[in-house]
């Protein structure tokens, strides 16, 4: 069951939990494949309320977004609870440092697949508040332009990250 949400009022949650890691999910071509990232924005352009996201052109999920153009965001809602938190961590964990390349970390993790409102990409239910978005434009990033400590510290080994501007099509809780 799907309960609609504001984005607005759940803004504070959603910035809340970026940083500490929510799961960005991509599919094509028949293959999920959730990532987690600790950088995005929320806001309000063209008239439309955005998700943007930012994916190194090195990663598994750069290539299923090229493809559909489509994506969900999925936050956790802590509760305090030991045993949910704790599943929170492993979730991310292993989101954060494993690479669909290699494995299906929604099988390797048994994670329960939601069926998208508005886009192919799926929700992910074990952390239910979702953003399910569309790539309305995206923009390479010229690390070049950035101050040399912040281009050294997150560019000296790994590719540039590519902005992906996305409304958000549908927002909801998963119950």
């Amino acid at each position: 069951m799907r309960e609609k949400i504001d984005v607005t009022e759940y803004a504070p949650t959603i910035l809340r939990e970026l940083p500490k890691g929510v799961l960005l999910t991509a599919s094509a071509d028949g293959r999920a494949n959730p990532m987690t990232i600790g950088w995005g924005t929320l806001g309000v352009e063209w008239g439309k309320q955005l998700f943007v996201a930012y994916v190194r052109s090195s990663r598994f999920t750069y290539g299923l977004l090229e493809k559909s153009g489509e994506f969900t965001v999925s936050v956790p809602m802590r509760t305090g609870e030991k045993d949910y938190d704790q599943r929170v961590r492993q979730i991310l964990a292993v989101c954060g440092s494993k690479s669909g390349r290699d494995m299906d970390k929604v099988a390797e993790l048994g994670l329960t697949l939601v069926e998208g409102e508005e886009v192919a990409a799926p929700a992910i239910q074990e952390l239910p508040l979702t953003l399910e978005c569309r790539v309305l434009y995206k923009d390479g990033q010229d690390e070049s332009r950035l101050p040399d400590d912040l281009r050294e510290h997150y560019y000296a080994t790994d590719a540039p990250h590519t902005a992906y501007y996305a409304e958000i099509v549908s927002a909801y809780l998963l119950r």
